[in-house]
């Protein structure tokens, strides 16, 4: 693999965001002495610099192939990366705590393009069998649901129970009669205000005792306009009533 020198160098130090980053001592290849070193973690590229300010790496490992494990070693919180090979070398690094060792282990067995590629057919898999599920939910349809659809509205709901009315209502003395248009038979007993039959369909309100008409009285001709007399008629023998009720309540009977 060839790689160009100012390109990493710039990668390692532009401003994109690293992988893991922090102080670790590497030992070296020939004196098994250890420096201590900056490293940052960018994608499957490790660097490693003299100083935190460096302008330059001094080194890259490229983590393919690799295996990152821990050792042995006279430093503490010691683990090595390991690549497949009679001549490959083998990196020892040393972090500066137990914890600092675990994130960079775990940071760079991550950091392989094998990896990803493993998550991604892990991920296929799994996207796969949640789709094999949906569809057997569907009724073993391999097609993927439909758009979504609300349900019918409360107000639908109540016109699908509602039962249909007749075009033309029965009329009794030029009056709509609500009784024989739905179910005029009715168990005894049972109130004439609104609510519901049995089949849970709703009654409408009965009609209101007709007046019987006296012997002094005429028969209130039916025509659009008797509801002004009506009404006239009505209100002078309510108010009557009241009056009688006054009285009584001033003068009660001993």
């Amino acid at each position: 693999m060839k790689l160009n020198e100012r390109s990493l160098a710039f990668y390692a130090t532009c401003d994109s965001p690293a992988d893991n980053a922090g102080f670790l001592y590497k030992r070296g290849e020939r004196h098994t002495a250890y420096h201590r070193r900056w490293f940052v973690l960018k994608g499957n590229m490790l660097f490693y610099f003299e100083e935190r300010d460096s302008r330059e790496p001094v080194g890259v490992i490229v983590l393919e192939g690799c295996n990152v494990e821990l050792c042995e070693s006279n430093e503490s919180f010691a683990f090595a990366i390991r690549f497949g090979g009679a001549k490959s070398r083998t990196y020892v690094l040393a972090a500066e705590s137990q914890a600092d060792m675990e994130s960079w282990v775990k940071s760079l067995s991550r950091a392989s393009f094998d990896y990803m590629r493993l998550v991604v057919r892990e991920l296929e898999k799994q996207l796969q069998e949640m789709s094999r599920g949906l569809a057997g939910g569907c009724g073993g349809s391999r097609e993927p649901p439909g758009p979504w659809k609300p349900n019918p509205s409360g107000l639908e709901q109540c016109r699908e129970r509602l039962p249909a009315l007749p075009a033309i209502l029965p009329k009794e003395n030029g009056c709509a009669v609500w009784n024989n248009a739905l179910g005029a038979e009715r168990l005894p007993g049972t109130s004439g205000c609104g609510g519901h039959d049995e089949d849970e369909s709703p009654r409408p309100p009965p009609l209101p005792p007709r007046r019987r008409v006296s012997n002094g009285e005429a028969a209130v001709a039916e025509s659009p306009s008797t509801f002004c007399r009506l009404h006239e008629q009505y209100s002078r023998e309510v108010a009557r009533l009241r009056q009688d009720w006054q009285q009584r309540r001033r003068d009660p009977q001993p």
